[in-house]
C-alpha cells in the first residue's frame, strides 16, 4: 500500500494529475493518450508506470494493445482525497481542453462502429457473424414467454425482434446505426409487424423508460459497448420489477482480427464476468453458461446469461 504523502507527491505532478482525470472518466490506450495529451508515447509510458506502481490504475491487455483506467482505491480515506483533488482541478483549462479532446476520441470511437454497421446494413442477415446460430438463439428463445413487453438492445435489423413480434405484446429494437434502424423499420412495415418500433439510441443510453419493460435482450451486442457494465445497467433499469434479461455474446477469445473485421470493442468475455456485470447491476437469480461452440476456426463460443431483476 502505496503512503498518502506519496500519493499526494504523484498528484503533484500536472501531467499525472491531467491522466488520472482523463482515465477515471474513461479506459484508454496509450496511443489515446498521446493524441489527446498531445505528448509523446515515451513520456506518457514514464507517468502511467509510476501511477501503476502506485496502484492508481488498472491494466488490462488486449492483444498487443494496454489500456489503463483509473483504479478505485479501497483505502476511504485516499479515495475521499482523491475525488476531492478532481472535483477542484476538473475546472482548469488544461483538463477542461482534455475533456474536450477526450470526447473527440469516443467519438471517433463511436464512428469506426457506426461505419461498419452502416456498410452491412442491408446484409447482417445474410451474411457471416461470430456468434450468431440458430442453435444458441435457439436456447435463448426457450426462456421467453410469450405477450410480454421486450427491448432488444443493440438490435441491428432486428432478427430476433421479428422471431418475437409474431407472439409479443409489443417489440423495442434500439440501436446506435441510423442505416440499421431505417432498413429494420422498412422490414417491419413491409412484414406488417405493427408491435414493433425501432428506436435510435445506445445501449448504454437506452431511450426507453424506467420499469417499461418485461424481457430485455442484449444479443451479440456486448461486445460493441464501450462499458459494458453500463449496457448492462440500462437493461436493469428499464426492466419492470420480475422483469428478465438475457444476453447472448461470445466466450472471451484471442481472435484479435475480430476488431477489424467486426468492428468489436471486446474480444468476448469470461462467464466469471458476465456473472459480476449482472451482479453489480442488481441482478439475482443469475445463471450463465455456454449455449453453443462453433466447429470451425476461430471455434468461437457463445454464452447465455441470465437474470432478473428484483421485485
Amino acid at each position: 500500500m502505496v503512503e498518502h504523502c506519496e500519493i499526494l507527491k504523484l498528484l503533484g505532478d500536472s501531467t499525472r494529475l491531467r491522466m488520472l482525470q482523463l482515465l477515471f472518466k474513461e479506459e484508454l490506450s496509450v496511443a489515446e493518450l498521446q493524441k489527446i495529451l498531445n505528448m509523446g508515447q515515451s513520456r506518457i509510458s514514464t507517468h502511467l508506470s509510476l501511477l501503476r506502481q502506485a496502484e492508481l490504475v488498472n491494466v488490462r491487455k488486449e492483444g498487443k494493445k494496454v489500456f489503463y483506467s483509473y483504479r478505485e482505491q479501497p483505502d476511504r480515506a485516499v479515495e475521499g482525497l482523491m475525488q476531492n483533488v478532481f472535483a477542484v482541478t476538473q475546472s482548469q483549462a488544461q483538463v477542461r481542453a482534455d475533456f474536450k479532446h477526450l470526447v473527440h476520441i469516443l467519438d471517433k470511437r463511436r464512428k469506426v462502429s457506426e461505419e461498419y454497421f452502416n456498410s452491412i446494413a442491408e446484409r447482417l442477415g445474410k451474411n457471416y457473424c461470430p456468434g450468431r446460430s440458430w442453435e444458441s438463439i435457439g436456447h435463448m428463445l426457450l426462456q421467453l414467454t410469450p405477450n410480454l413487453v421486450f427491448a432488444d438492445l443493440g438490435s441491428g435489423e432486428g432478427v430476433i425482434a421479428h422471431l418475437l413480434a409474431k407472439k409479443a405484446k409489443h417489440v423495442y429494437c434500439v440501436d446506435s446505426s441510423p442505416k440499421m434502424v431505417q432498413v429494420g423499420s422498412d422490414i417491419a412495415k413491409k412484414h406488417e409487424l405493427v408491435n414493433l418500433t425501432y428506436q435510435l439510441g445506445d445501449i448504454e443510453s437506452v431511450p426507453l423508460s424506467d420499469n417499461s419493460i418485461d424481457v430485455a435482450i442484449l444479443s451479440q451486442a456486448l461486445h460493441h459497448a464501450s462499458r459494458p457494465q453500463g449496457a448492462i445497467n440500462e437493461a436493469y433499469r428499464i426492466l419492470k420489477p420480475g422483469g428478465r434479461l438475457l444476453v447472448l455474446d461470445l466466450k472471451e477469445h484471442k481472435f484479435l482480427k475480430a476488431k477489424e473485421l467486426y468492428a468489436d470493442r471486446w474480444l468476448g468475455f469470461s462467464e466469471n464476468t458476465l456473472y459480476q456485470y449482472l451482479k453489480a447491476a442488481g441482478f439475482q437469480q443469475i445463471d450463465v453458461y455456454s449455449a453453443s461452440k462453433e466447429t470451425r476456426e476461430p471455434f468461437f463460443e457463445t454464452l447465455l446469461a441470465a437474470g432478473t431483476k428484483g421485485s
